[in-house]
């Protein structure tokens, strides 16, 4: 079966589907983001501060403490699962664009890479490996890229006429 290109062929109700999908993933995986700006500044510094806390930090104008060991396992454990299950289905909608298969590969596998990089870099990080916080940082950082690109491909050829 030949899926490179698939999606300009797809009848318009699935169509209609897969782009109210992807414009409401989008939406969520945003909202997301806005919230980690609140809670660490997205700044290396505010990273390691919002997991390890500031309590010796005099100055701070707002206080955090350290996550607890409960707090760690459910941040990690729900963010890797429900990532991976938003990457899964991204990727299977990114398999039906007309790509290059090397483009095509990097956008569907590079996610689960950078969800493990990421979150498995919280952990570490929260362990006291201080300079998980750049793996973090980059991680994240090229997940949101990819996460983008998928997004902008997959609805721009749903809008065209082949």
């Amino acid at each position: 079966m030949q899926l490179n290109g698939l999606i300009h062929v797809l009848p318009k109700e699935i169509k209609l589907l897969i782009g109210a999908f992807v414009i409401v993933l989008s939406v969520g995986f945003y909202t997301g983001l806005l919230f980690v700006g609140e809670t660490s500044t997205a700044h290396p510094n505010g990273i390691e501060e919002q997991y390890l806390g500031n309590e010796d930090d005099e100055n701070a104008t707002v206080m955090r403490f350290k996550k607890s060991d409960k707090e760690m396992l459910t941040l990690v454990h729900n963010h890797i699962l429900s990532l991976s299950i938003i990457f899964f289905l991204l990727g299977i909608i990114v398999s039906i664009t007309q790509l290059t298969n090397k483009l095509k590969l990097f956008l569907i596998v590079e996610p689960f890479i950078s969800v493990i990089l990421t979150f498995g870099g919280l952990y570490f990080l929260w362990k006291g490996v201080l300079w998980m916080k750049y793996i973090v940082m980059l991680s994240g950082l090229l997940m949101t890229l990819v996460f983008t690109m998928s997004i902008i491909i997959v609805l721009r050829q749903l809008l065209q006429k082949k």
